[in-house]
């Protein structure tokens, strides 16, 4: 039987790479984004192995009913990624620059995340994953909001990773993937050490399948994440 799998956030970008690689590994994989007409292009690929659904993870309300319709469409499902989140520059400190980035990276994410763990708790396994970023590690005082959600989804994955470890009636594998930079949309300006859509999703691949708790992407930006860790702020404030 094949595997099932849901990825949030699969229009373009790393979501859209991690699905195509997960369908070479056998899946049968539901894709879901609010651009309808990339998710169909998709589609078109593997019409067999794809699954399309509009959604936008700021709509809780349509995240809880998606996930009433899952087993409509799938016996059981062994994998949901999270691979949805915004982020913008603000210097000025506008409300109305932060207040999105908080709506899809702490609230959009968090309902996932726990519908996701409920689901798989009822059904005796799965496993979890989550897009959070070497960015939530550090504050940073251009984008505060961005640094803070993804902050936030790294403490809530480990949260549930804890959960789990104490879930006896389930088998739940909690994974918190912390990209560095990677050549998407979301990338402005001038960057370092930038890996390719590719060659990222492969390495986060390999980490799903090895069902790490943490791993960054690319490997070398452990390097990064140990500096962050251990650098005082009042340094930090001259780069970041």
């Amino acid at each position: 039987m094949s595997k099932n799998a849901i990825i949030f956030g699969a229009s373009s970008g790393i979501g859209k790479e991690l699905a195509r690689l997960l369908v070479n590994e056998g899946y049968k994989v539901l894709i879901t984004g609010r651009r309808i007409e990339l998710l169909k292009q998709i589609q078109k690929e593997n019409p067999e192995d794809y699954f399309i659904q509009q959604h936008d993870v700021d709509d809780v309300n349509a995240t809880k009913n998606l996930f009433d319709l899952i087993p409509t469409m799938f016996q059981k499902v062994d994998l949901i990624v999270h691979n949805a989140g915004i982020g913008k520059e603000n210097y000025a400190l506008n409300w109305e620059d932060d207040y999105p980035t908080i709506q899809t990276n702490v609230v959009g994410a968090t309902r996932i995340y726990q519908l996701s763990y409920n689901f798989f708790k009822n059904q005796g396994y799965g496993h979890l994953v989550g897009i959070s970023s070497i960015a939530s590690l550090r504050g940073n005082r251009h984008v505060p909001a961005y640094h803070a959600s993804k902050a936030y989804q790294t403490n809530y994955l480990e949260s549930l990773w804890m959960k789990a470890k104490r879930t006896k009636k389930a088998n739940i594998n909690i994974t918190n993937i912390l990209p560095g930079y990677v050549d998407t949309d979301i990338i402005t300006g001038e960057t370092f050490w930038m890996a390719s859509v590719e060659k990222a999703t492969k390495q986060i691949l390999k980490a799903i399948k090895s069902k790490k708790r943490k791993a960054y992407i690319t490997k070398r930006w452990l390097i990064i994440a140990i500096v962050l860790k251990i650098v005082p702020a009042r340094i930090l404030t001259k780069y970041f």
